[in-house]
C-alpha cells in the first residue's frame, strides 16, 4: 500500500469514528471480534500507544494488540518499557520506547492510548490525552480525589467525540455480575434494603528502609503530583496502593469494582445520586493517624480493617467492609443474593427467579444498546460506531465519589455528610479539606 493511500485510509477511519461517536450513531448488529479487526487492512486498524507497562499494563497491552497496532510503549521504569517493546504480543521489537508519556501524546499517528499507571497519575494523563485527540482506555480506579472526578468528567464532556473507557471488567461478566444487576433492576429480589460490599483489607507493613532508587527508575517522575519523598521500594509499583499518597487502599482498589456493581444495580450511579452519609467510626489503620493523616512516613498507611456504613436517601444501607467474603450481598424484601467473580448464589439463583427475564435484549440494555461481548471488544466497537461504552466515565465517577468519601470517613473515624447534587461535604471543614489535594509544582492537572 502506498503511503498516500495509507494516510487517506487512516484519515477516513478517524473521521468516521469521530463523526459516529459525536452523533451516537445506531448501526446494524454484526459480530465484532478480534477477527473482525484482524481482517481489516493494516492501516484501518487503530494505532495504539501504551502508557504504563508493568504487570497490569502488560496484560492490557496484550489484549489491545488483538484490535490494533501498538507503536509506542512508555514507562518510567526502563525495564518495563524494554520488556514490552520486545514482547512478541506488544511491541514486537519495533515499538518506540519513551520515559515521558507526553512524547506519546504528541504523536499524530496514535489514535488510542492505554493508561495503566499508578492511580495518582491517571487523571492528568487522561485529560492531556483527550486534549491531544486520543481515545482513552484507562485502568481503575480512575481518580485519586473528589476534585479529580469533576475534572475528568468535564474533560469528557468537552471531548464527546472521543471514547473514554475504564477497565472495570466486571461490567462484562454476563453469568455473574450482569445477571445480578438485571435481577435487582427488575425487582426480582423485592425492594433492596441492604447491600454488603466485601472488598478485603489493605496490607500491613513497615517500617521500610529508605534507599536510593534503582537506576532504571525515574523516581521523581514516578511521584508526579505527590509529595517529593525518599525512595522506598514498597512505595512503588504494585505496593503503591497501600499508601494514601497515591491511592485509596482497598476502598478504591476493589471498591472500584464492587461498589460500582452495587450502585449500578440499584440505579444510584447518575450525576447527583449516591449516598449522603458515611459512617467511618469502625475503621482501623496500621499506623497512628492525626487529623486524618498518618504520623509516620515509612509504613503502609491505608486502612486494613473497616466497615463503613453508607446510607442512600432511599434508606438503603451499603456496608463497605474488609471483613467476610469478597463480593456483594444484596438483601431485598423477597430474597437475598450473593455475587463475586467466582459464583452467584442464593435462593433466587437456585430457583431461577429470572427465568425468561435475562434475555439478549436485557444484555443490550445493560450494554447501552450494544451487543454483549468481551470488555475490550466493547471499547473498540464504540470507537468505530459511537455511543457510550459499558464502562463509561459518568457512572464511574459517581461510584468513585462513594469510594473516596468512605475512605475520608475512615481516615477521620467519624460520620461525614455529603450533598451529591452540589458535590460538597457538609458541615465539616476538616473533612471538606480532603476534597482535593495540593499538586506538586510542574505536575498540576489541567482544568478544561
Amino acid at each position: 500500500m502506498s503511503m498516500k493511500r495509507a494516510r487517506t485510509s487512516r484519515r477516513r477511519f478517524l473521521k468516521q469514528s469521530a463523526s459516529l461517536a459525536a452523533a451516537g450513531a445506531v448501526v446494524p448488529y454484526f459480530s465484532w471480534t478480534q477477527k473482525a479487526f484482524a481482517n481489516q487492512e493494516k492501516n484501518d486498524r487503530p494505532v495504539i500507544g501504551c502508557i504504563g507497562v508493568g504487570s497490569m499494563g502488560t496484560g492490557d497491552a496484550h489484549a489491545h494488540s488483538r484490535f490494533g497496532d501498538i507503536v509506542a510503549v512508555c514507562d518510567v521504569d526502563s525495564t518495563h518499557a524494554e520488556k514490552a517493546k520486545n514482547d512478541e504480543n506488544i511491541g514486537k521489537g519495533k515499538a518506540d520506547v519513551y520515559e515521558d508519556y507526553r512524547r506519546v501524546l504528541e504523536r499524530d499517528d496514535i489514535d488510542v492510548v492505554s493508561i495503566v499507571t499508578p492511580d495518582h497519575w491517571h487523571v492528568k494523563i487522561a485529560i492531556e490525552a483527550l486534549e491531544s485527540g486520543k481515545h482513552v482506555f484507562i485502568q481503575k480506579p480512575l481518580t485519586l480525589t473528589l476534585e479529580e472526578n469533576q475534572l475528568i468528567r468535564n474533560a469528557c464532556q468537552k471531548h464527546k467525540d472521543k471514547v473514554f473507557f475504564i477497565g472495570t471488567q466486571q461490567r462484562s461478566d454476563r453469568d455473574r455480575f450482569l445477571r445480578a444487576v438485571n435481577m435487582v433492576q427488575k425487582g426480582l429480589l423485592g425492594d433492596i434494603q441492604k447491600m454488603t460490599v466485601g472488598i478485603g483489607g489493605g496490607d500491613k507493613g513497615g517500617p521500610f528502609q529508605k534507599t536510593e532508587p534503582p537506576e532504571e527508575l525515574n523516581w521523581e517522575f514516578w511521584l508526579g503530583q505527590a509529595p517529593l519523598v525518599d525512595y522506598i521500594k514498597e512505595r512503588c509499583h504494585y505496593q503503591f496502593r497501600w499508601w494514601y499518597e497515591y491511592s485509596g487502599g482497598k476502598f478504591t482498589d476493589w471498591g472500584a469494582h464492587h461498589v460500582d456493581i452495587a450502585q449500578w444495580a440499584i440505579k444510584e450511579n447518575e450525576q447527583g445520586q449516591g449516598p449522603t452519609s458515611f459512617d467511618g467510626s469502625d475503621a482501623k489503620h496500621p499506623v497512628p493517624f492525626e487529623n486524618g493523616y498518618p504520623t509516620v512516613d515509612d509504613s503502609y498507611n491505608t486502612s486494613h480493617d473497616f466497615a463503613v456504613k453508607c446510607t442512600f436517601p432511599s434508606g438503603i444501607e451499603m456496608i463497605v467492609t474488609s471483613r467476610g467474603d469478597n463480593g456483594i450481598l444484596f438483601e431485598g424484601t423477597k430474597g437475598r443474593m450473593f455475587v463475586n467473580r467466582g459464583k452467584i448464589t442464593g435462593q433466587p439463583i437456585e430457583e431461577n427467579w429470572d427465568k425468561d427475564q435475562f434475555t439478549e435484549e436485557d444484555l443490550m440494555r445493560l450494554y447501552k444498546g450494544k451487543p454483549y461481548e468481551g470488555h475490550k471488544e466493547n471499547f473498540y466497537r464504540c470507537i468505530r460506531e459511537g455511543g457510550l461504552p459499558v464502562s463509561d466515565v459518568y457512572s464511574h465517577v459517581q461510584m468513585m465519589n462513594t469510594c473516596h468519601l468512605a475512605a475520608i470517613a475512615a481516615r477521620l473515624g467519624r460520620t461525614i455528610k455529603w450533598d451529591p447534587k452540589s458535590e460538597k461535604i457538609q458541615g465539616d471543614e476538616e473533612a471538606a479539606s480532603f476534597f482535593a489535594r495540593k499538586q506538586r509544582e510542574g505536575y498540576e492537572i489541567p482544568k478544561v
